[in-house]
């Protein structure tokens, strides 16, 4: 695991020197991506330079030091992440001949092999892992960028500057590019809005102008001749949805959990790959009991598994971990932590996540990966098991909801809205108590036009926030006016897939990427092997929600390595309880960052639309936590760049 930086174009500097000089500057940035090895290489005639932080897991000699040429000299590359088949590609290559003599055994070297003998494109395409990388075409003058299947890795880049002046800059972080002299470090409006909805700012867009996230399963080349990136698409999300929708699995029930469990195993195997310890985070939930009980199940010593804990019940799910971790024998590590040290992580936010983002288990999620990190070098996870297999309840309860009132005409449900909005929320708990906020909130529901528009407004947090954000606006993303053909799904189903095409990448894998690359761990994600991804989207809906029960096929695998006794309790969040803090500890912090001359003078937010909500959190009346999270997260990486700059 590692992090790149790089640069296109723009005037020349003086030389080499200077070009080393840059990289450096930009590539020190990220040292906590590659914290045992940094390289940097440049060609000054055409204007090309990049830069590479190295975090050693496989091949830990120097023949796997990056910037790295192929064998024909033809491509250089940075890469970030793991192609867990590289082994397989390095036979098919010595099946035809078109093998070179191979310097060591990287997974880097076989890539610039595979570019030599099949092109990037047929390369890519033949791989298994996450990555990010880019790679310099020495005979075409051509750069080429590259991101995994589903989004694992984080890639930035985008033109800054004007005229012959404009350098393409790209990296695995946006504080790399801000390191370069021709970042011009416009705050994108657009995209804050977008924070403020989702609690994250999905791709393509990044907080920045003029600086984008390359999204999942895409190439993009430029060159002098072609400024314009070019986009292609190698794999698609949304073709692997609706190609396994329409062609089910036909075997039983019993064939389809037998098929699951050996494509899972496989993908374990192969990312337990490593020279360095590796280990895996445990919940002791469904997702990452699977991965740890097929991990166990394939290693002759006991696995390192890792749970952090808390003393608030309502947040802790360690104790069921520990359970599941010692029928399994595995070398379990768990830590308790205490809200000091929960909250002692907040100022190191803004750093870790480097554009602001916002969902609050970004602190559990830092804790356990620093706990791992103690002991191991790679981790591997249960993400995105709720998304493939029908985890989340909002994906019933959504559809149940749905079904009720469709079947009210809209204009009749639009009235009834207005009139549970025009109480006011604080009258509506004196009358029902904690329903009384959720009755307020429901008068959104019930004004909803589709599941569509019921669903976004069930995962937005600001439901118009181009009207808390100062000349704000908000640009189109896959939930709103650039939605994919789903019609051939159900509405189930469609829930399923713009979570694994937004959700997933935007939130979940950047919550993870940052948390444990800040403190130079490498997580590793079972599920997304493309090859289970498409097998999960042939699974027919019965096999994924059964008599109520989500990830029905999922457990049976899990059921035949634990006693399903110790997994069956109802679904637990991994998160933190922020509403408390923001009444309590952290109420004096809060404050300062949402102070109303503060928010006046830095000019993004309607100070009095924030002051409303602060003060009827502060009294208790409403429950506004996620809301200012939002505010609060953005605020702290605002003053962490205006210090910085």
């Amino acid at each position: 695991m590692c992090g790149f930086v790089g640069f296109f174009g723009g005037a020349s500097l003086n030389g080499h020197l200077d070009n080393q000089a840059m990289l450096k500057r930009m590539a020190d940035t990220i040292a906590n991506r590659g914290p045992d090895d940094a390289g940097y290489w440049s060609d000054v005639n055409h204007r090309i330079g990049l830069g590479h932080r190295r975090l050693s897991i496989v091949d830990l000699s120097s023949a796997g030091h990056q910037p790295m040429l192929s064998a024909s000299g033809r491509y250089v590359i940075v890469f970030n992440g793991e192609i867990y088949n590289h082994l397989l590609l390095r036979v098919a290559l010595e099946d035809v001949g078109q093998a070179p003599t191979w310097r060591g055994y990287s997974d880097t070297e076989t890539l610039l092999a595979g570019f030599d003998a099949w092109g990037i494109q047929h390369t890519v395409e033949r791989a298994v892992g996450m990555f990010a990388f880019a790679v310099w075409d020495r005979h075409t003058h051509r750069l080429t960028l590259a991101r995994d299947r589903i989004g694992e890795k984080p890639l930035y880049y985008g033109w800054q500057g004007q005229g012959n002046d404009a350098v393409f800059l790209f990296g695995s972080e946006l504080k790399a590019l801000r390191a370069h002299p021709a970042f011009e470090n416009k705050i994108n409006r657009g995209a804050l809005c977008l924070q403020l909805r989702h609690n994250y700012i999905p791709a393509p867009y990044s907080i920045y102008e003029g600086i984008a996230k390359l999204s999942p399963g895409n190439l993009l080349s430029v060159s002098m001749q072609q400024r314009e990136p070019l986009l292609r698409t190698y794999w698609s999300g949304v073709q692997a949805i609706k190609s396994g929708v329409a062609n089910p699995f036909v075997g039983s029930a019993s064939q389809a959990v037998d098929e699951l469990e050996l494509l899972l195993k496989d993908a374990v195997r192969q990312q337990m790959m490593a020279d360095v310890p590796l280990g895996a985070f445990l919940s002791g939930g469904v997702d990452s009991s699977t991965v740890v009980a097929l991990m166990q199940a394939q290693s002759s010593r006991p696995i390192k598994t890792f749970t952090i804990g808390f003393h608030e019940e309502g947040f802790n799910e360690a104790k069921h971990a520990k359970l599941v971790a010692k029928h399994l024998g595995t070398d379990h590590t768990e830590l308790y932590v205490t809200p000091k040290q929960a909250m002692e992580v907040i100022p190191r936010l803004p750093t870790l996540y480097d554009e602001p983002f916002s969902d609050s288990s970004q602190i559990p999620t830092f804790l356990v990966s620093q706990l791992a990190r103690q002991h191991v070098t790679v981790s591997l996870s249960g993400d995105a098991g709720d998304e493939l297999f029908c985890g989340y309840n909002r994906y019933q309860l959504t559809a149940k909801l749905w079904r009720k009132f469709s079947v009210v005409p809209l204009p009749l449900r639009k009235l009834v809205a207005q009139g549970l909005a025009s109480v006011a929320s604080h009258a509506w708990s004196e009358i029902a108590g904690a329903l009384g906020d959720k009755l307020h909130k429901g008068a959104g529901v019930l004004a909803s036009h589709s599941i569509d528009d019921l669903y976004l407004g069930l995962v937005s947090h600001w439901c118009d926030p181009a009207v808390v954000v100062i000349d704000g606006f908000e640009p189109s993303t896959l939930l709103t006016g650039n939605a994919p053909n789903l019609s051939s799904l159900d509405e189930v189903q469609r829930m399923m897939a713009l979570d694994m095409l937004t959700y997933l990448p935007d939130d979940i894998l950047t919550k993870v990427d940052r948390a444990g690359m800040g403190v130079s761990l490498e997580t590793r994600v079972p599920f997304l092997d493309h090859r289970v991804v498409e097998f999960a989207w042939r699974l027919p809906q019965s096999m994924k929600l059964r008599d109520g029960q989500t990830k029905w096929a999922l457990r049976q695998v899990l059921y035949r390595h634990v006693p399903k006794k110790l997994i069956e309790r109802p679904k637990m969040g991994f998160g933190v309880p922020i509403g408390d803090w923001l009444r309590g500890p952290l109420r004096d912090w809060a404050e300062s960052l949402l102070g109303e001359a503060r928010l006046q003078r830095e000019g993004y937010f309607h100070s009095v639309l924030i002051r409303k909500k602060w003060i009827e959190h502060l009294s208790g009346q409403r429950n506004w936590a996620y809301h200012l999270w939002d505010i609060l997260m953005f605020q702290m990486w605002l003053e962490n760049i205006e210090r910085a700059k």
